[in-house]
């Protein structure tokens, strides 16, 4: 009896042993599976991750492209409505050129006339000393007296001067006028002269600044350049009426100085207004970007200007301390070369 159920034990702790082995063989393949399908699900979360990230950089790139396309279209319209500012100004200054064209023909002619008058009148007066009649001198004497015929003679020449001169600065503001907006440019790239577009945006400018600031003109030797006058002109505006608008409490100075450097020139705009803060210094060319109370600027004209001087294959830097000014520095080549491929 003894014999059978040792026998019997043998045999039941050998199946045994076999089920631990199809288990722990059962739960390695399960725990291979699991490893498998997490390494699988792991991959998949890799791939679902990489893409959302290239959909989250496309979407980013695609926000900025739609930003700069409005930006894009802003400035379009912008520089539309600048052409066509220029286009009317230089028609008003067409047809007040006429006008005057004829005002200061005929303000020489009396010019001459009067002076004609003059000698006759001083003829009269050499001849009223022999005048017989008391009556007749009484009477030219008395009129003499009432309409003050000495002041008169003094004051009309006064006047026809100043009158001449007032005709001569409206002909050279409407000239500066047709210079500045240079519609008749039709924008082509052309041989222009600094220093005259720079002279005739000042006039154009000066209502802006001649209760601010003196104006100080400080030009080098530089040759003509090509480009877009009219742009340039533009440029130049932008700059001077900003450095005007940053002189606040007292009368200051804005500084014009040109010059040039190997195959460039350069112009500097400087004032001694409030400055900039350097927080700021990197965002002034930002299209909208702007210090000015609502209302009272767009922020897009320094963004412009430096569209502009790009377009010219130029730079534009600025160095400024608060409290103390600012300086705009414009490089441009002296001969237009157009970037590759646009040939």
């Amino acid at each position: 009896m003894k014999t059978i159920l040792s026998n019997k034990n043998q045999h039941g702790g050998a199946g045994d042993s076999a089920r631990v082995d199809e288990l722990e063989e059962l739960v390695a393949r399960r725990t291979y599976q699991l490893e498998q399908a997490n390494s699988l699900l792991e991959e998949d979360i890799r791939r679902r991750e990489t893409v959302e990230a290239e959909l989250t950089r496309r979407n980013r790139e695609l926000t900025e492209l739609n930003a700069k396309l409005s930006m894009a279209q802003e400035q379009l319209v912008q520089s539309e409505k600048l052409a066509s500012i220029g286009q009317l100004a230089a028609g008003v200054a067409h047809e007040i050129n006429n006008p005057i064209g004829y005002i200061f023909s005929n303000f020489s002619s009396l010019e001459n006339y009067i002076a004609d008058l003059m000698k006759m009148l001083t003829a009269y007066e050499e001849a009223e000393q022999n005048i017989q009649q008391p009556l007749v001198v009484s009477a030219l004497t008395h009129l003499r007296e009432q309409i003050e015929l000495d002041f008169l003679k003094e004051d009309i020449p006064v006047l026809m001067k100043e009158s001449k001169e007032g005709i001569v600065r409206v002909r050279k503001i409407v000239q500066d006028l047709k210079d500045f907006s240079r519609t008749d440019a039709n924008q082509e790239w052309q041989w222009a002269n600094l220093h005259q577009g720079i002279d005739s945006t000042l006039n154009i400018v000066n209502n802006e600044v001649k209760y601010k600031a003196d104006l100080v003109k400080q030009y080098g030797d530089i040759p003509d350049i090509e480009c877009l006058p009219s742009q340039i002109n533009q440029v130049v505006m932008n700059m001077v009426v900003n450095a005007a608008h940053a002189i606040k409490d007292k009368r200051g100075a804005i500084t014009l100085s040109t010059g040039a450097d190997g195959e460039n020139v350069w112009i500097k705009i400087a004032d001694n207004g409030c400055g900039i803060p350097k927080e700021n210094l990197l965002r002034i060319f930002d299209p909208f970007f702007t210090t000015k109370p609502i209302g009272t600027g767009t922020g897009l004209g320094l963004s412009l200007s430096y569209g502009i001087v790009q377009k010219h294959r130029g730079s534009i830097k600025v160095e400024s301390t608060v409290g103390m000014g600012t300086t705009f520095c414009i490089t441009l080549p002296i001969r237009h070369s157009a970037p590759e491929g646009s040939r």
